[in-house]
């Protein structure tokens, strides 16, 4: 209406100072019969030229105005007619395209629709591969990452010639806030040699998460491509993360076990993301069951150690013994701020000692589902009941087979007393925390008949 009005007014004003219309109205004074037939005609004829301009205009606007509907309307027909192309190993492209347009809105509904975070925190030889499977093997609803802190710990080591934990510490963070949220573009950035077009062949113990050796993360084997990491269940070709981040979303949870976060303050951000719903698990054991595990497993950085297990005196100021106290220092005060159960951590933190577990598998799982909101599926049930009573050909040194029993006083006939010693000075503060009893004697450390572990609730 405001348009018809403007058009009106424009045509209005011109035909009133059109020199034709003075010339009529000149006329008109005269009284005459032909001046004012001249008039009419020659006014008539300008309303008519204006009229059919202002037409015309009309007509173009109503035109493209009708063009834009069109063409909006065609282009969501389009997106709802085109079909999606298949995921192929090679067809990363298209989907991550596909996820990055729905991620805002997934990652605004995960902290509502009851999606659960859970991080398992613990360090070497603690039993943390045997308890991560509690997780693994929850079945089609959980999507499980084993390790993943094993990049980005190597790639900040070989930058910076060793780990420095305050500058790895917010590296381990953002990648896990971004796992969490099934983006592994961060990761791809620590992957050695680095993912093409999203693919590698590379990813650190892939065979540890049967998310990422089930369909459809599991593509066609690819003959002549080697990957130390291989799925043992089945052959699949390499680890499309494209893939692998599809399959996360459409889990209803996800865990992560990781070793490598040395302080649980490091990880507050996490849980104070709305996006998220963390829950922290922290895994502990007794230091000298630790020490002796590790001593075997990994013998090569432990032969200070065993020097000193058979034939020498600990130097109380050496480096090992150093880096033996600091690491029962971050294990104590990770665990005094969990139980202390601050804020951001009011309801999200669970203290698990690795005794409890071996001991009563089946109930300190079910306490660890209770305490997640996650159901303990028959799943979980049935690989507890075939993995804690394993036969000793299938009780590896990293083998998840246990006979749960027997491991929790195993390592007090591996260790000589001396180094039993050292680990009570310098971890007494952690072992008092966690319940561990020290062993005065020689004969007391060997005595079946005696526990060193104190019942002791976390709750």
């Amino acid at each position: 209406m405001a348009a018809l009005n403007f058009f009106s007014l424009t045509f209005q004003t011109k035909a009133f100072h059109c020199e034709e219309c003075k010339e009529a109205a000149w006329h008109l004074n005269r009284s005459t019969l032909v001046g004012d037939w001249h008039h009419s005609l020659m006014c008539g004829s300008m309303r008519t030229k204006y009229t059919i301009c202002f037409v015309c205009i009309v007509a173009l606007v109503i035109i493209e105005k009708e063009n834009n509907i069109i063409s909006r309307v065609s282009d969501k027909l389009t997106l709802r007619q085109t079909p999606q192309t298949p995921l192929l190993p090679n067809a990363s492209a298209l989907a991550e395209e596909l996820l990055n347009s729905a991620e805002s809105s997934e990652q605004e509904r995960a902290s509502l629709d009851g999606t659960k975070h859970i991080l398992l925190l613990a360090t070497t030889r603690t039993g943390s591969s045997f308890v991560g499977e509690f997780f693994n093997q929850q079945g089609d609803n959980m999507f499980y990452l084993f390790e993943p802190l094993w990049h980005v710990e190597r790639m900040l080591t070989l930058e910076t010639g060793g780990t420095n934990a305050t500058a790895s510490a917010p590296a381990y963070r953002n990648v896990l806030q971004q796992l969490f949220l099934c983006d592994f573009k961060l990761l791809e950035t620590f992957i050695e040699p680095p993912p093409v077009h999203h693919v590698t062949p590379a990813l650190f113990r892939r065979e540890s998460s049967a998310s990422l050796c089930d369909d459809p993360v599991c593509t066609p084997f690819v003959k002549g491509v080697f990957e130390r990491y291989h799925c043992k269940t089945r052959r699949c070709g390499p680890l499309n993360l494209t893939l692998a981040s599809e399959s996360c979303r459409q889990k209803q949870h996800r865990a992560i076990k990781s070793v490598r976060v040395r302080q649980l303050e490091t990880l507050r951000p996490l849980s104070e993301d709305p996006r998220l719903d963390v829950k922290f698990i922290q895994l502990v054991r007794d230091p000298r069951a630790v020490l002796a595990s590790r001593m075997v497993a990994f013998s090569a950085k432990y032969k200070h150690w065993k020097q000193w297990a058979a034939d020498g005196e600990v130097p109380a100021d050496d480096e090992e013994v150093k880096k033996l106290r600091g690491n029962c220092d971050n294990i104590r005060v990770s665990a005094e701020l969990g139980l202390q159960q601050p804020a951001w951590l009011r309801r999200r933190y669970m203290l698990v000692r690795y005794e409890d577990i071996a001991r009563f598998p089946m109930s300190k799982a079910a306490e660890m589902y209770t305490f997640t909101g996650i159901p303990f599926t028959p799943q979980v049930k049935d690989w507890i009941l075939k993995n804690t009573q394993a036969s000793k050909e299938a009780s590896g040194v990293y083998s998840t087979q246990k006979n749960s029993s027997e491991q929790v006083e195993k390592w007090r006939f591996t260790i000589p007393f001396k180094l039993v010693q050292v680990v009570q000075k310098v971890c007494g503060p952690t072992m008092k925390l966690f319940g561990y009893k020290f062993a005065e004697s020689e004969e007391m450390l060997t005595d079946k008949s005696l526990s060193l572990i104190e019942e002791k609730s976390f709750v």
